[in-house]
């Protein structure tokens, strides 16, 4: 690392104590756009990149609620408003027990260059609660969305900060909270994304961000004159992610042969397809984030406490969490001969990961990978401007624009020679397009 960048990094974690998510993708960006922002002494002057790495606002507030057993109970909310440059903040909250200051500014982070990229005007956020929805009754879940509501509306709006779900926020999340901010507020605005289709939602918007990461795979795969179809993928996860993504690769002829839970990764030669995908949505949402049942009930075979990147494959599509693909993984994919990695969770390879998947095949990162979920969040909010819906084709059409779009500012910013640097394109692609905003709008 060059010893102006080290010092850079040296200085943040001086203060940020702590977030080593965060330090993790700040580092990531910066390594591959660091050469850029020395070329252009403009964004140094201004010290933009200073200023990317310092949230805008961040707000932390006290979640009280009572369960069922009438005891109790606090949980932590978050809000991180990291850039406003392009239009207003747009990211997910996430419930699950893990979370933490230092995984939102992570996203946060990661959401503004995504967002970025999408070309549509939305700012960079992110937002969440260390609980959780698992073991929950649904009043349980209620009381908690509106407590956590009660103070979060005063800090989010159409026009200022629009959030959407994320791991832990479904319909029905999304549902209570909606509810609690237009009773507080008395009124009915897109505030928030991922709606249901009869109060505002959009059209493909649980299927978006598979459904964009194979068009953006498929790009990928045309620049080396290749096709989906044909190819044999692993996929892990096997939530919304998972799913939108294993429903398009059959549509494209391709054939996905793993899914994964914690307890380990199940392989089906044969294919995931058909009610075997129908009965993902089943095992979702009654088996607590398991996969063994399915091997059970389609006779495969599951490979408990492992990873599905060891299966012989064509391409892999990393679909659950951060740094669910290591260094010892990158280097058997490549061993058994797959083609390219293209990551539709956030920041799902570790570092040096993705540094070995880059030199040796075509790797693209989350950031431009998975923007399709809030490539069409942003479609959701045009046409809650509207007040009017597209039809399912049109939203796919242009989700898969979107998509187009961000592979063609990928390999502008990232060719060099034959071939392309993904991460570089995504990273200096989204910087270029927040910064110059950022040098318009001056020292704010």
């Amino acid at each position: 690392m060059k010893a102006d960048i080290n010092e850079f990094i040296v200085n943040l974690e001086k203060r940020t104590p702590g977030e080593r998510e965060f330090h993790q993708a700040v580092e990531e960006v910066i390594g591959s756009i660091w050469d850029f922002y020395e070329r252009n002494p403009k964004y140094q002057k201004a010290k933009i990149l200073e200023r990317m790495v310092e949230p805008e606002r961040i707000i932390m507030f006290r979640v009280p609620w009572v369960d069922d057993r009438g005891e109790v109970q606090i949980n932590r909310g978050y809000r991180v408003e990291f850039n406003s440059a392009l239009g207003p903040y747009k990211g997910g909250l996430r419930f699950h027990a893990s979370v933490t200051l230092s995984i939102l500014k992570f996203l946060g982070f990661e959401q503004t260059f995504k967002n970025s990229l999408t070309t549509l005007p939305m700012g960079g956020g992110k937002g969440g609660s260390d609980f959780s929805p698992k073991g929950k009754t649904d009043w349980e879940i209620m009381r908690f969305c509106q407590s956590f509501m009660t103070e979060l509306y005063r800090h989010i709006g159409p026009n200022t900060d629009v959030p959407a779900g994320d791991i832990g926020v479904g319909g029905r999340e999304i549902g209570y909270l909606f509810g609690q901010y237009k009773r507080l507020k008395n009124e009915f605005t897109g505030v928030l994304t991922g709606k249901g289709l009869a109060w505002g939602g959009s059209l493909i918007r649980p299927e978006a961000t598979g459904f964009g990461s194979v068009y953006f795979a498929q790009h990928m795969l045309h620049r080396i004159g290749k096709d989906i179809e044909g190819q044999t993928i692993s996929v892990s996860g096997f939530g919304n992610v998972a799913w939108g993504t294993i429903i398009k690769i059959n549509e494209l002829g391709g054939k996905v042969v793993t899914i994964s839970g914690p307890d380990g990764y199940i392989y089906d030669p044969e294919g995931i397809k058909g009610n075997k995908v129908e009965y993902l949505l089943e095992l979702r949402s009654t088996n607590n984030d398991i996969v063994e049942p399915y091997a059970n009930e389609f006779g495969c075979r599951f490979f408990a406490g492992k990873h599905p990147w060891e299966v012989p494959v064509d391409l892999a599509m990393p679909c659950a969490t951060e740094n669910e693909l290591n260094f010892d993984d990158a280097r058997e994919l490549v061993k058994n001969g797959c083609k390219l990695v293209a990551e539709a969770s956030n920041m799902g390879c570790t570092a040096d990961a993705a540094e070995y998947l880059s030199e040796y095949i075509d790797y693209a990162p989350g950031k431009a990978v998975n923007a399709g979920g809030v490539a069409v969040s942003g479609l959701e909010m045009s046409q809650n401007s509207m007040r009017y819906n597209w039809s399912r084709e049109e939203v796919d059409m242009r989700l898969k624009q979107i998509m187009k779009d961000i592979h063609e500012t990928c390999v502008t910013y990232g060719k060099n020679e034959n071939k392309v640097n993904y991460v570089t394109g995504a990273n200096v692609g989204g910087f270029v397009k927040v910064a110059d905003a950022m040098l318009a709008q001056g020292i704010v």
